[in-house]
């Protein structure tokens, strides 16, 4: 059966403090809301729907950068989570099968969880994702009856023996599309809140001979979002469930605490990671690799054997063949560095391919804006860069030639060619010493003076 999502995101979260909307804070440096257009992935769903409200077209820019195809209503008032629903009735107005809701600042809900609820759906008309809650505190709460759901009660309008209930609600439900937007009509806003209730639908659809049930999932994955602290505690949990995955996984760590991870990082068996590195979005790591300390690495791809660091940093379509060395104070963007290739200290090479086996001294700098475009570098196979060297693109030195060290090359370099592109020296002899004593001559007078 067909699947589709609605992924709730529409709040302004003002406990945040921010100027930015809440679903758009980073955790494991990917926006909270994109974490849950992620997870739903795993249900192949054939539409997605995502209900904006404030920062709405901040929202839908970063909805539809992860996922062109889905679809972005505005919830104009905010007026509770089955109003939220209600939204996305037109823009599911052709869909079939069952609807899962989501919310964008609970990014933890697992693809087993979500499987688990699509399976649930054979024989409940309406499933619930619930947890048992240590400290139920003020999450709505479960009233069941043996395996079936009765209602669910929000702890404002709760009684004290309903509030004793530890079996708390999500808010994420599965029920049939039709179903669904039938039911979410009917909620009313008679409570404490004078809001329209999604978790309302479950004692309507029991008022209507349907039947409801529970999932119940860990309390870790329905960890919500709401402050800057509870944000901060979510990235220190995917942290340490990424850091313990790693090294499950055969990754070599020797201070794991220090590594950050990214949410889609991955790292190959056998790889080392020293302390103090950082993952940004988009990284690759295959087994048997070295990333030294105190380097950042985003949007890159690093093949077996590389070496990395320390202090290194790799930007966005940095592609580095297998035993390729990028050290200290380098930085890589936009390049491709072939097998053996070695770029040691002190460089930065952009929109660049660099030649296996070709060696980049300190220094070296592929010049390649000019203000407006960028411009693109090419250096042959077994090539050897001088210390220094100012490469000025769009410009190609051929295989095993060689460029003197301070030269700024601004032509093609032939194979096997060495090109120098300095000016000459010119030594004038005793003068240093006399200008030196000239100026601490002027120094002294003026400390004097």
């Amino acid at each position: 059966m067909s699947v589709s999502l609605i992924i709730l995101a529409a709040g302004q979260g003002s406990r945040m403090q921010s100027d930015l909307p809440k679903v758009l804070h980073p955790l494991a440096q990917v926006p909270l809301v994109l974490h849950c257009v992620r997870a739903g992935r795993a249900l192949d769903p054939d539409h997605v729907v995502v209900v904006v409200g404030h920062g709405a077209e901040q929202v839908e820019h970063v909805v539809l950068s992860e996922d062109e195809r889905a679809k972005v209503v505005v919830q104009s008032q905010q007026l509770g989570t089955a109003h939220a629903v209600a939204q996305a009735a037109d823009a599911l107005a052709g869909a079939s099968g069952d609807v899962v809701v989501l919310y964008g600042d609970t990014p933890f809900i697992s693809e087993e969880t979500l499987h688990a609820l699509r399976a649930a759906r054979a024989t409940h008309d309406v499933v619930v994702l619930g947890f048992n809650a240590a400290d139920p505190a003020r999450y709505g709460r479960l009233v069941t009856a043996g395996d079936a759901l009765e209602r669910i009660v929000e702890f404002k309008d709760a009684t004290e023996e309903e509030r004793a209930i530890t079996l708390c609600n999500s808010g994420v439900i599965c029920a049939s599309r039709a179903q669904l937007f039938d039911l979410v009509a009917q909620v009313g806003n008679k409570n404490a809140a004078q809001e329209y209730y999604l978790t309302d639908i479950v004692a309507l659809a029991r008022a209507q001979g349907l039947s409801a049930g529970v999932v119940i999932c860990p309390q870790s994955e329905t960890l919500g979002i709401n402050t800057r602290a509870e944000l901060a505690a979510a990235e220190a949990a995917f942290q340490a469930r990424a850091r313990q995955q790693a090294l499950e996984n055969g990754v070599a760590m020797q201070a794991p605490d220090t590594v950050i991870f990214a949410q889609d990082t991955v790292i190959g068996c056998d790889s080392i990671i020293e302390p103090y590195v950082v993952f940004g979005p988009g990284v690759s790591i295959e087994g048997g690799a070295t990333i030294r300390a105190f380097s950042h690495l985003e949007g890159a791809h690093v093949s077996r054997g590389a070496v990395v660091g320390p202090y290194a940093r790799l930007r966005p379509g940095a592609e580095l063949a297998e035993d390729v060395r990028v050290g200290n104070f380098v930085e890589i963007k936009n390049a491709t560095l072939d097998e053996g290739a070695k770029v040691n200290h002190l460089s930065y090479v952009g929109d660049a391919h660099i030649g296996a086996r070709a060696n980049l001294g300190a220094g070296t700098v592929t010049c390649n804006y000019d203000g407006v475009f960028k411009h693109h570098t090419t250096i042959g196979e077994g090539a050897f860069i001088g210390s220094s060297t100012m490469l000025v693109a769009p410009v190609t030195v051929g295989a095993h030639a060689m460029t003197g060290s301070g030269s700024v090359i601004t032509s093609d370099v032939p194979d096997g060619a060495l090109a120098l592109g300095r000016a000459r020296q010119d030594t004038k002899p005793g003068l240093g010493k006399r200008l030196m004593d000239k100026l601490r001559a002027a120094k002294a007078a003026r400390v004097k003076g």
